[in-house]
């Protein structure tokens, strides 16, 4: 499909640099056949007893480093691991990093140019991995936020905190699950209490998420892998409700992604441990997920596109119409649409 149709303006009045307090009080649009105003908290009311919650549990790493190459600058946002100590990385300036350069960084941390990739990515080799470089990112990293969020000196101490969700426990993502972002323990316990239950799978949000499609039709547009997991429990939580007649909500895009990765033909979902790069358009079949929980997403980007094979492009678009109209706060720190296939 051509890119441009999934084109729309957003005065830049609309996107969030913050998000609501407390964070259930964020608005939410229903998006079905029809256009309806709530607010995170009604999600109880719109769900169903025996409806099943997949949330991503990924935790972001502080995972923009600022280095120097001899007397030169040097920016890194780590967008994927390949082994302990290596990750690939966008760096800034890349085109002047050649294979072999040796990168300083604060801390007593320090990097080798191992390889170079296209687009700015290139692959770095650390002097230390696992958790001694988790370690250190955790002194001298700062929040990768997304490039629309702008801070005079990048993200701040308060950025640390509103830029996880509460279900964050495994270290990797470089982007936050912002759909998760809405949740509290209120909200969790209304939803227990309404019998909706709630499982976690894992993906490891890269910054390729923030990339622009630069192509001019979606059959050219390659994306990023990033690593992802489903355990036994998770999928076999999902065949029980969808054998007992309830739905499965992702929230978020990275849940649904790493879901139908793992499903069959027939829908089922089965354990799963490894990489994944789909890439949904329209025209694309749902197999695993019933209802998507998402927030307000950029024009021509890929999470777009997929909400747009998910609820229907027209559908969107008056959405997005009524949102802007309505003053919704739009993307990682913005409000929420529910969306209900378009069947």
């Amino acid at each position: 499909m051509r890119v441009d149709v999934f084109d729309f303006d957003l005065p830049t009045s609309l996107i969030a640099d913050r998000p609501a307090v407390p964070r259930d009080s964020a608005r939410l649009l229903e998006v079905g056949d029809f256009l309806r105003d709530h607010t995170v908290r009604d999600l109880p009311d719109l769900l169903r007893p025996g409806d099943l919650l997949v949330f991503n549990d990924t935790r972001v790493i502080p995972a923009r480093l600022f280095g120097r190459r001899g007397a030169a600058g040097v920016e890194v946002t780590l967008h994927k691991c390949v082994t302990a100590d290596r990750w690939r990385v966008f760096a800034r300036p890349a085109r002047k990093l050649k294979r072999s350069d040796a990168i300083a960084f604060a801390g007593g941390l320090s990097a080798t140019v191992a390889e170079k990739g296209e687009g700015g990515e290139v692959e770095l080799a650390f002097d230390r991995g696992g958790a001694e470089l988790m370690a250190v990112l955790a002194q001298v990293g700062n929040m990768p936020l997304p490039p629309y969020i702008k801070r005079p000196g990048g993200a701040d101490a308060r950025d640390r905190a509103d830029y996880q969700t509460i279900f964050a426990a495994k270290d990797g993502a470089v982007a936050a699950p912002t759909a998760g972002l809405h949740f509290t323990p209120g909200l969790l316990a209304a939803l227990e209490a309404r019998g909706v239950a709630r499982v976690a799978v894992t993906l490891h949000v890269g910054a390729g998420t923030f990339l622009p499609v630069k192509a001019d039709d979606t059959e050219h547009h390659v994306m990023h892998a990033e690593v992802g997991a489903i355990d036994s429990a998770a999928a076999a939580a999902a065949a029980r409700t969808r054998a007992a007649g309830g739905r499965v909500v992702a929230v978020g895009t990275t849940s649904l992604r790493l879901l139908e990765t793992a499903a069959d033909e027939s829908g089922r979902i089965h354990p799963f441990s490894g990489d994944t790069n789909l890439f949904i358009t329209p025209g694309y079949r749902f197999k695993a997920v019933d209802l998507l929980l998402t927030n307000f997403h950029l024009p021509r980007s890929t999470l777009f596109m997929l909400v747009s094979a998910f609820a229907g492009l027209e559908r969107m678009k008056a959405a997005y119409e009524h949102a802007k109209a309505a003053g919704y706060r739009f993307y990682s720190y913005g409000d929420a649409c529910l969306l209900h296939p378009q069947k």
